[in-house]
């Protein structure tokens, strides 16, 4: 599985990259800009990412910021028709305020994980998304 982590607090990342090491390499970036670059790239190489975390608070561009051009780069890439081309994305953020909730979920976000990471929460999502079994 192709995994992009995208997070600025070094510890989240440490431990969302440890925690799915045995799942595939996480690919690690620290601002939403740096998010967007790699789902474009990955997708021009014609790899695109199976799974994407991303942290809502990020500086230069926030993941609510980056879940919208992400959609829309996903979007361009399979002429318009959501397909195999739309990674699984699940937000992360130390808040979980319902408007924030909402607004990742009209953009197509897949999943919500509050902070701070627990252990077995993040393979929960996976599994919910068939993602592992």
């Amino acid at each position: 599985m192709k995994i992009l982590i995208s997070e600025d607090d070094f510890t989240s990342r440490t431990l969302l990259q440890e925690l799915l090491k045995n799942y595939g390499s996480p690919h690690i970036v620290v601002n939403g800009m740096e998010a967007v670059e790699a789902v474009r790239l990955s997708l021009e190489a014609d790899e695109p990412y199976d799974l994407i975390y991303l942290d809502i608070m990020m500086p230069e561009v926030d993941g609510q910021q980056a879940l919208q051009v992400i959609g829309r780069i996903e979007k361009a890439n399979v002429n318009g028709i959501a397909g195999p081309g739309h990674a699984k994305i699940i937000m992360t953020n130390s808040l979980g305020d319902r408007d924030n909730v909402i607004k990742a979920i009209k953009h197509q976000c897949d999943d919500f994980l509050v902070k701070p990471i627990k252990n077995a929460k993040p393979l929960e999502n996976l599994c919910k998304l068939g993602l592992i079994k």
